[in-house]
């Protein structure tokens, strides 16, 4: 089985879904996706819980 990548820089996680870095920043102060920090600022998401957020968020789109 190979082993996928689930940790991303942040700049990395925002291209590969096509949003904002601000996003993906603002959903790691809200706990909502795994991040890693050096120096109190977050460098790395981890790309699962991107992937959760973004689908709500495109769940949300398509009801509202």
């Amino acid at each position: 089985m190979a082993l996928m990548k689930t940790w991303y820089d942040v700049e990395a996680a925002a291209d590969k879904f096509g949003i904002k870095k601000s996003v993906l920043l603002f959903w790691a102060a809200e706990g909502l996706v795994r991040s890693e920090r050096e120096d109190g600022d977050v460098v790395r998401v981890h790309i699962d819980d991107v992937r959760l957020q973004v689908t709500d968020m495109l769940n949300e789109a398509e009801e509202g």
